[in-house]
């Protein structure tokens, strides 16, 4: 059985649920779901230049679990932008 999700402080969102290439109707394209914690990562982290250790304290989170969530996000929008998905912002649990 998996660990309980420790809650963690999600203060931003993102301006559009979806990102796709130009052109292609969605229908005809793979999505990648980006979470709303691996948002909140990047959105602390790579947009606001925060380090690791204070972004990870504004989310209540370890900087190890924090680490986690950059590294999985930034897999993500690699992903979209070099492979052509639709990025997708994952509906709340």
């Amino acid at each position: 059985m998996a660990r309980p999700k420790i809650p963690r402080q999600i203060c931003g969102s993102p301006a559009q649920s979806c990102f796709k290439p130009n052109g292609i109707p969605m229908a005809d394209l793979d999505k990648v779901y980006l979470q709303s914690d691996e948002f909140e990562a990047i959105r602390l982290v790579d947009y606001q230049g925060m380090q690791q250790q204070h972004a990870a304290l504004e989310m209540g989170v370890s900087r190890q679990t924090l680490a986690n969530l950059v590294k999985a996000a930034r897999k993500k929008v690699a992903d979209s932008l070099l492979n052509g998905k639709a990025l997708m912002m994952a509906p709340e649990e």
